[in-house]
């Protein structure tokens, strides 16, 4: 897993209209800034920047099918931060688990 691939996802997600945008993406399977747009309170060419910042975190692939741009979720760099959140959470749950079991023989014990 890149950690940098892991921050750029983390970075892009960190705006609510770019995590808005992956939502209607996501639900559609595909779409194009002018169809986004129009469902979002927001200008194509601010739908069309969030793209491609995106984009950048490879997030959202950008396919030309004839004078339309269509743009598509690519589950990798999604999988990763997936990935990095369940390790670090994992991390934590085995931290707390000793923590419960040091408390339990504590209590055993006093």
């Amino acid at each position: 897993m890149d950690a940098r691939r892991v921050d750029a996802v983390f970075d892009a997600l960190g705006d609510p209209s770019r995590r808005t945008l992956v939502r209607e993406i996501a639900a559609r399977g595909d779409a194009t800034a002018t169809e986004l747009a129009a469902e979002l309170p927001v200008t194509r060419q601010a739908v069309s920047k969030h793209l491609t910042a995106l984009g950048e975190a490879g997030l959202v692939e950008a396919e030309r099918v004839g004078r339309e741009t269509r743009y598509r979720l690519t589950p990798g760099p999604l999988t990763d931060a997936a990935a990095w959140i369940d390790r670090v959470g994992g991390e934590w749950d085995s931290r707390l688990d000793r923590l419960q079991r040091h408390a339990d023989g504590q209590r055993r014990s006093g």
